[in-house]
């Protein structure tokens, strides 16, 4: 659901409030590497196009109202938080709240290290979540999956029913996010195709029940594809 031709989505449902998901911009890899080596939860910034991928990101939801914005604490991801909170309308008068369990997964030994350094076969059972691969001082697929629907149900409980939220934050968070409203099995996760700045939405209704508005949409506004074989 990559293509910019999408209507407005319908209203929330009243016993139903609506979290939309946004994935931060193109970073510029850390140390003067090359684009591949993965960085997870380093602090690294966005590029000149990973900015404006945030920007085209906030324009499509202007037309949203939203309740409330929630991000990563990671810079990246607050960036793109404040470009949604920049022109709006807002039914609370909350600032921009971030929350740790939004962080993106932790690569431990992994960082600065390409899939070819880690190994193939390694990398392909990590994805596959096999903890017994994880890395040292690193997070495993559930690990991160635990957190982030941590932070999750906290944010849908603090939505009134009928309104809209948006958590600006990363490719597992939202993978994490997307899969479980799916449900898809984790060792499945890998396979949920999340690109930069690309917006997700779901609807979560009373009782638990999830449904996936939207997966993946990122707007064509002319940009170059960005990079994004590391994370």
């Amino acid at each position: 659901m990559s293509s910019s031709i999408i209507s407005k989505l319908p209203p929330v449902a009243a016993n139903a409030r609506r979290v939309f998901m946004v994935r931060h911009g193109e970073v510029i890899p850390p140390n003067g590497a090359a684009h591949g080596v993965h960085y997870g939860d380093m602090d690294v910034d966005l590029s000149p196009l990973g900015k404006k991928e945030a920007t085209a990101a906030a324009e499509y939801l202007s037309q949203y109202t939203l309740h409330s914005v929630y991000s990563s604490p990671l810079s990246r991801a607050v960036y793109g938080a404040e470009e949604v909170r920049k022109s709006r309308s807002f039914s609370s008068k909350q600032e921009t709240l971030t929350l740790p369990g939004f962080s993106e997964l932790c690569r431990g030994a992994w960082r600065m290290k390409t899939k070819d350094e880690i190994g193939l076969e390694t990398y392909a059972k990590f994805n596959g979540c096999d903890e017994s691969v994880t890395p040292e001082g690193g997070e495993s697929i559930m690990t991160v999956k635990n957190r982030v629907m941590g932070a999750l149900n906290e944010i849908v409980k603090s939505t009134p029913d009928g309104e809209a939220t948006c958590v600006v934050s990363h490719l597992w968070v939202t993978r994490s996010m997307i899969s479980d409203a799916l449900g898809l099995d984790p060792s499945k996760m890998n396979e949920v195709d999340i690109p930069t700045a690309s917006i997700s939405c779901v609807d979560y209704e009373e009782g638990g029940k999830a449904q996936v508005v939207m997966q993946g949409f990122k707007p064509d506004v002319g940009l170059e594809k960005s990079k994004d074989t590391g994370n």
